[in-house]
């Protein structure tokens, strides 16, 4: 069914672009993608989840253009924002920026294949180290499958097994410096010759001749974290779990019925006594 619905749905690269600062943001260390990153949500949930992972970073995210752009109104996609951002995928943050001399707010929603909770989105949007970081087993078996890919997307790069795993921490090492698989991939086809004699010799050739430098310190950023569902700040950016305040949670409680009752006779009565004045005015 969430495979079906998203058939229906434009291809991510053609989603539009946010304004310049703002959009969706990958988290950073999540696990290498499979087949079932999304498979413990709903499958309303797990279809948009699985859109907005392939979507690039800036990409608009905004409530109004996914409806644009999926097989699914505007308030079944709030809800499913609001329940991905409970289940540990997104969270809303802004921070202040200075343009022009003039302070405003940017806006972007960040977006993590890898379900975290609390412990790890806090600290995290706080500009702290994230409290956990992708396993060393899993960053070589993200490169030992990009490896294993290069076959299928040039005949001339077709490594074996044995050959993939002899290279594999090669290719986790450009994972280690901030390349991504596009990047990495990239590096490997372009260009290539009308024969490539030896695959393996060609690739880790390739490996090494173009790792990019380790990347520069970069200082962290803090970011206030937003309600999800009604894009209110907590109480001094926390008292929100799951990226969601206690009201829009259901945690806040509502008001007693004899209050509710009480506050709906006086409005009443002040648009009575309103509308005798406009009509003694009137006459």
């Amino acid at each position: 069914m969430a495979v079906a619905q998203l058939s229906a749905a434009l291809p991510p690269s053609a989603h539009p672009k946010a304004n310049p600062g703002y959009g969706k943001k990958s988290a950073p260390d999540q696990e290498p993608r499979t087949g079932r990153d999304f498979t413990h949500l709903p499958a309303r949930e797990a279809s948009i989840a699985a859109y907005l992972d392939r979507l690039d970073d800036e990409a608009d995210i905004s409530i109004k253009t996914l409806a644009k752009h999926l097989p699914y109104g505007q308030c079944a996609i709030g809800t499913a924002l609001n329940n991905l951002s409970a289940a540990g995928h997104l969270r809303r943050v802004r921070r202040p920026v200075t343009v022009d001399g003039c302070p405003r707010w940017v806006w972007h929603t960040f977006f993590s294949r890898t379900a975290r909770d609390d412990a790890w989105w806090d600290p995290f949007l706080a500009g702290e180290a994230p409290v956990t970081k992708l396993s060393p087993q899993a960053v070589r078996s993200a490169a030992f499958n990009v490896l294993a890919r290069l076959g299928r997307i040039d005949a001339r790069l077709t490594l074996s097994a044995g050959e993939c795993g002899a290279l594999e921490e090669s290719a986790a090492e450009w994972f280690a410096r901030g390349a991504g698989e596009a990047q990495l991939v990239q590096a490997m086809v372009s260009g290539l010759p009308k024969r490539v004699e030896y695959a393996f010799g060609f690739v880790r050739a390739r490996l090494l001749e173009k790792l990019p430098p380790e990347p520069e310190p970069v200082q962290p950023v803090r970011y206030e974290v937003v309600c999800t569902a009604c894009g209110e700040p907590g109480e001094s950016g926390g008292g929100m779990r799951g990226g969601l305040c206690d009201g829009c949670r259901g945690g806040r409680p509502g008001l007693p019925a004899d209050r509710v009752h009480a506050h709906a006779g006086q409005l009443r009565a002040a648009l009575r006594t309103g509308r005798r004045t406009q009509e003694g005015a009137g006459a």
